[in-house]
Order: C-alpha cells, then sequence, then structure tokens
C-alpha cells in the first residue's frame, strides 16, 4: 500500500518540476540569458524539492512542523503559478495545453498528504491479523447465539404444537363423550316418560318385586362441594431457590443431572414450577 501513495506522488512531483524547469527557461529565456532562467527554474524546483525532503524527514520521525508545510505549499504554488502564467501568454492551442498541466504542482502536494496520512494510520500485519482474529471471533460467536436461539425457538414451536395437538384430541374425546351420554341420557328420559314404556316397565318390576311401587327416576347431577386445596405454604424466593438447587446438586460427587436434582426436590416436600425449577438449574449449573 505504501508503494500505491508514494510512487504517484514522486512521478508527479518529477513532472511538476520538469515542467516548471521547462517553462522558466522558455518564458524568462527571452528576456534574460538562458543559464540565468536555467537557474531561476533549478531554484525554485531545488527548493521544492530540500522543503520536501525535509517534510518527509520530519515525518519519519514522527514529528511535523507547520514552517516547513507552509514553505513547501509555496513553492507548489509558485511553480502552479508560473505554469498558468505561461498558458496565459501563449497563443492559440498551447494555452489550452499548458492550462491543463498547470494543476500538476498542487497535485503533487496533495499526493504527498496523502501519503503521509496513510503513514500515520498505518498498521502493522500482526495488528491487521489480530484485528481480523477479534472480529471473525465475534462473527463466529453471533452465529452460534444465532443457531442456539433459533434451535431453542425450534424446539418450543413444537412443543407448543405437541401440547395443542393433545389438547386438541382430548377436547374432542370430551365432545364426543359428552354428545354419547347426551344421545344415552335423553334416550333414558324417553323411555322413563313414555306411557307404554312406562307401563312395561312397571308390569316387570311387579312381577320381581310383588307389592313394590316402582319408582324409574334418573339420577340428579347436581353440585358438588369443592374440596380444600393443601397449603403450599408461601413461595420460595430465587435466592432461596437457587440456594437449594445448588445443595441438592451437590450432595453428590459428580454433580446430580436435573432430573436427578428434581426429583429429589420433589421428594423432599419442596414447592416450585417447572419453569422456575429449570430457570434456577440454569443459573447455579
Amino acid at each position: 500500500m505504501s508503494a500505491k501513495t508514494v510512487l504517484p506522488a514522486v512521478a508527479m512531483t518529477g513532472v511538476s518540476m520538469v515542467l516548471t524547469l521547462a517553462v522558466v527557461v522558455m518564458w524568462l529565456g527571452t528576456a534574460v540569458p538562458w543559464p540565468v532562467a536555467l537557474v531561476v527554474g533549478i531554484g525554485i524546483d531545488g527548493g521544492w524539492l530540500a522543503t520536501l525532503a525535509y517534510e518527509r524527514r520530519l515525518a519519519a520521525q514522527g514529528d511535523h512542523s507547520h514552517a516547513v508545510t507552509a514553505v513547501g505549499w509555496s513553492f507548489g504554488l509558485i511553480a502552479a503559478g508560473v505554469l498558468v502564467a505561461h498558458a496565459l501568454t501563449a497563443d492559440g492551442s498551447g494555452r489550452a495545453a499548458w492550462l491543463a498541466v498547470a494543476w500538476l504542482p498542487v497535485a503533487a502536494k496533495a499526493l504527498w498528504l496523502v501519503h503521509g496520512l496513510w503513514e500515520r494510520t498505518a498498521l502493522t500485519p500482526a495488528a491487521l491479523d489480530a484485528i481480523h482474529g477479534i472480529r471473525q471471533e465475534a462473527r463466529d460467536e453471533a452465529a452460534v447465539a444465532r443457531a442456539r436461539l433459533r434451535a431453542e425457538a425450534t424446539t418450543e414451536e413444537t412443543r407448543l404444537t405437541a401440547v395443542t395437538q393433545a389438547g386438541a384430541r382430548v377436547a374432542r374425546v370430551q365432545a364426543k363423550t359428552a354428545q354419547t351420554l347426551s344421545r344415552a341420557w335423553s334416550t333414558l328420559e324417553t323411555a322413563r316418560s313414555g306411557v307404554d314404556t312406562g307401563r312395561a316397565l312397571t308390569s316387570v318390576t311387579t312381577r320381581v318385586t310383588p307389592g313394590v311401587t316402582p319408582r324409574w327416576e334418573l339420577p340428579v347431577w347436581g353440585p358438588t362441594e369443592p374440596v380444600p386445596a393443601l397449603d403450599a405454604g408461601p413461595a420460595l424466593t430465587d435466592e432461596a431457590l437457587d440456594a437449594l438447587v445448588d445443595e441438592i446438586r451437590r450432595s453428590e460427587s459428580p454433580a446430580l443431572s436435573y432430573r436427578e436434582m428434581a426429583a429429589r426436590f420433589r421428594a423432599a416436600g419442596h414447592s416450585a414450577s417447572e419453569v422456575r425449577l429449570r430457570a434456577s438449574w440454569k443459573r447455579v449449573a
């Protein structure tokens, strides 16, 4: 990545220096001897190169100087101004061509600025590998968590479906049984209240038990007295439940499984719902 940022900056800087030197020689060559124009062009390029080298040296040491940066930008603007001035004094198609390359000095300085920013934020391969490993670990943990949640949701959905289907079957059986009982009860009531069937039943009963007047009464379904509920005592708090579950679980070595712990918990006379008992097991185990 360093080569990708420094090579364009070096190339554009070299092109800008060559163009600046050529323009200064062509521009001042008509007014002063060409050796003088050459010295002026080399001075501009040399000052620009010297400030650039000093700025790079400070950057390598982790330092920065605003004065050096300002001088470097000044030389870049001077080079760009020379190119723009030469383009404005040129005629015809030459003006457009020189204006097209007049931005190169400023672009070269901008590329060096980008390269400096990259150097200040660059990381070593070891650090990049560590960051990649951390991100990959986080993605793995998130994927495992999503898979676990989906599996638990699927299990819960299957359990609820099974319970719902079982409840529906029980309801259908109860409805069918109630319908059968209703029809039987209606048949018995018809037989009891009918004139001919009542006489026949009376006649049969009289011959079997002489002197007894038969009473063909159907049993009456009346209200029932509710059985008082057992006193379960106050419910255990989460802390007390956790302590009790942990004590039962660690009562043997190795620790008891959930089913064994739950069986001993119920056998000891303790009371807690299955949801609370399983949640307590998860907290302590």
